[in-house]
């Protein structure tokens, strides 16, 4: 779950710009003694800013193993500094010990789906461009999306499509969806992008594309990107040195509400202090030259002594 971004080409590898880089940097504050885990290390940008700032090393977890072989090329310079595991960032205690590693100086996840996915028509998170129904961010194991929806109930789906999208036409969108994979008219990402704009879109024009929060709640579905996200960042937390920082950056609102409840609820026991009362977010330069970093959230908290 990596920072979206432009994606660019240098050679044949994609590149891209990692959203709040230097308010990332500036929140964490890495320095030469320290060990920095970036928990969603995508295409390595996050990490290579905070070890050219000083961290003494960086240990990147990514769950997607095309992203870690592209980040493994770009952090090659920084040799032993840094360290790429593939597992989900929820998993982090497993990965320290696994490592010896006691607690750490700091902690960043991005919570954000990356350009590698969302611009690969191979992994099927776009509805532009046509792919197969997989979305998963670690397709080594899990189920796809083909088989998901292939199990699901019409009532389930409409759930699914409420809850992690907002999606206020959930029952008619989760009704087409059930219809057009009985008739066997679902095999691409652009067939159920079309069964979900005709559902949802109404026929009038919109600004924002009628298949967007039913991507994003089937993403999120695929995924499990909301299990287990408050019980992270209690660990997260508790892995951390006396006034180390934990830094998050999410997306979406059903991410960051989450983020946000369990900060708060850490302060008020005297676990941890607030870096950020409010959320940073990108500044208009930044949107500017990253439309997809508009909805980026950043909140901090640092372990109390």
């Amino acid at each position: 779950m990596t920072t979206p971004g432009p994606s660019r080409s240098t050679g044949s590898e994609p590149r891209h710009d990692p959203v709040l880089s230097a308010e990332v940097v500036s929140t964490l504050a890495p320095g030469p003694d320290g060990v920095y885990v970036d928990g969603t290390v995508g295409l390595g940008g996050h990490a290579a800013a905070l070890l050219e700032a000083g961290a003494g090393r960086v240990l990147g977890i990514d769950r997607d193993e095309r992203a870690l072989e592209i980040a493994r090329e770009r952090l090659a310079g920084f040799g032993a500094r840094v360290e790429l595991v593939h597992a989900d960032y929820r998993q982090l205690p497993g990965v320290l010990a696994g490592r010896g590693l006691g607690a750490v100086q700091g902690v960043l996840v991005d919570l954000g789906v990356s350009s590698l996915q969302l611009d690969d028509a191979l992994r099927g998170f776009s509805f532009r461009q046509a792919g197969p129904l997989d979305m998963r961010m670690d397709q080594s194991g899990g189920e796809s999306l083909a088989e998901k929806l292939a199990a699901v109930s019409e009532a389930e789906l409409a759930d699914v499509i409420y809850e992690f999208g907002e999606e206020r036409k959930s029952r008619r969108v989760a009704r087409s969806i059930v219809e057009a994979r009985d008739r066997g008219a679902l095999t691409t990402s652009t067939d159920l992008a079309s069964v979900v704009r005709r559902a949802a879109g109404g026929g009038e024009w919109q600004r924002v594309d009628p298949a967007t929060r039913t991507f994003q709640a089937l993403r999120i579905w695929v995924n499990g990107e909301l299990e287990g996200l408050e019980t992270f960042v209690e660990t997260a937390v508790g892995a951390l040195v006396p006034e180390g920082r934990l830094a998050v950056i999410a997306f979406h609102s059903l991410e960051d509400r989450i983020v946000k409840r369990t900060s708060r609820r850490l302060a008020a026991d005297g676990v941890v202090r607030l870096v950020t009362r409010r959320p940073i977010v990108p500044g208009d330069e930044e949107v500017a030259r990253n439309p997809r970093a508009r909805s980026a959230r950043l909140r901090a908290m640092e372990k109390v002594a």
